[in-house]
């Protein structure tokens, strides 16, 4: 297979120029009977998603404003200012996140967002796929351990499932620590269609944080942001894994407008260190000579519109599934360093003691 020269990494940004002259950027919902009117029904959403967000950002003001009022002279004013800031702040965020989904319309086209989901195209036994996705082993008991600089994440396929509109999902637990402390727990759900792609049918995120001066010091529950499963409130499912990844394909991972909406880029079907200096950046050598000495890791890039500046690049090897994000903004790297389902996982344990 032949190999690509160096590539720019594709970032929200980067989208959004690529659709500046075919769609003008920051259309609100007023612009949407003539979007949907042309067939330009991801730009409609778009626009509406950019209506949601300036009201909240105007809500979130109102109800800052109610405290400010409750406060005496120079605390009030300097109150009644900070609440100002933060709602030209969020005002600007909304304009990103259009800017955004605006790109990424581009990338994807402009039809209505309607993935199969038919029970009869998916998988219900997981202990025997057949086939398997080589890139997202789904298997019950499979397990992988993640280290960055601060959080160590461990994920586990469970031996139990969930019914979600009729598709047999299996259950994933997936656990960030911070200092020994668990800050997130996730239940993700994922199908596995008949062909082998992995499909993202929910999941039940919760964000914990703990606070100085409390007595006892325990993680509360700051949020569930995130949280989706397909066919409630009108959240659809998303592509995780495809069977057959092309270089340059763009897709939805989930989709709960405002909510969660994350999506990929295929960057790389045939990675191997030393080939491409952009795609190297950030590797650590010997993991990437460890599990991709065959020249054949997958390399997405992924992310959200929720999140215009925290894109990720994500490195797959056959037979193990992903083995290392990247985070392109801050140039950090998490990458795996446990894991039960392949022999070549019996060699992490040196490299992690390098």
């Amino acid at each position: 297979m032949s190999h690509s020269p160096t590539r720019i990494p594709l970032t929200l940004a980067t989208l959004a120029l690529a659709c500046m002259g075919a769609l003008p950027l920051r259309a609100s919902a007023a612009d949407s009977s003539n979007l949907l009117q042309s067939g330009r029904f991801c730009s409609a959403t778009g626009a509406s998603l950019l209506d949601a967000c300036r009201h909240a950002a105007q809500d979130a003001f109102f109800r800052a404003q109610a405290a400010c009022i409750n406060l005496d002279g120079v605390a009030a004013a300097e109150c009644a200012a900070r609440a100002e800031r933060r709602r030209a702040q969020r005002e600007h965020f909304c304009g990103a996140q259009s800017d955004a989904r605006a790109g990424l319309c581009a990338a994807i086209g402009e039809a209505r967002y309607q993935p199969g989901f038919d029970p009869a195209d998916f998988q219900r036994d997981f202990h025997h796929p057949s086939p398997p996705n080589p890139y997202g082993p789904l298997v019950p008991g499979d397990r992988w351990r993640y280290k960055g600089q601060h959080q160590d994440d461990e994920i586990t396929v469970l031996d139990a499932t969930k019914l979600i509109a009729g598709v047999e999902c299996v259950v994933v637990h997936d656990v960030v620590r911070e200092g020994g402390v668990a800050i997130e727990d996730t239940e993700d759900w994922e199908a596995l269609r008949n062909d082998g792609a992995v499909y993202y049918c929910g999941e039940s995120s919760l964000d914990y944080a703990t606070f100085a001066g409390d007595q006892p010091m325990r993680p509360e529950l700051i949020t569930i942001s995130g949280s989706f499963k397909t066919g409630r409130h009108g959240d659809l499912p998303g592509l995780l894994v495809p069977i057959a990844p092309v270089v340059g394909a763009v897709y939805r991972q989930e989709f709960s407008p405002g909510n969660a909406e994350d999506a990929a880029r295929i960057l790389s079907v045939d990675y191997a260190y030393g080939r491409d200096a952009e795609l190297d950046r950030d590797v650590p050598p010997a993991l990437a000579q460890l599990l991709c000495a065959a020249g054949d890791c997958l390399v997405t890039e992924e992310f959200s519109p929720l999140e215009p500046r925290a894109d990720e690049r994500k490195y797959y090897a056959r037979g193990i599934g992903m083995f290392l994000t990247v985070d392109l903004v801050a140039g950090t790297a998490q990458p795996l360093v446990q894991c039960n389902m392949d022999p070549r996982c019996d060699g992490l344990a040196a490299l992690a003691g390098r």
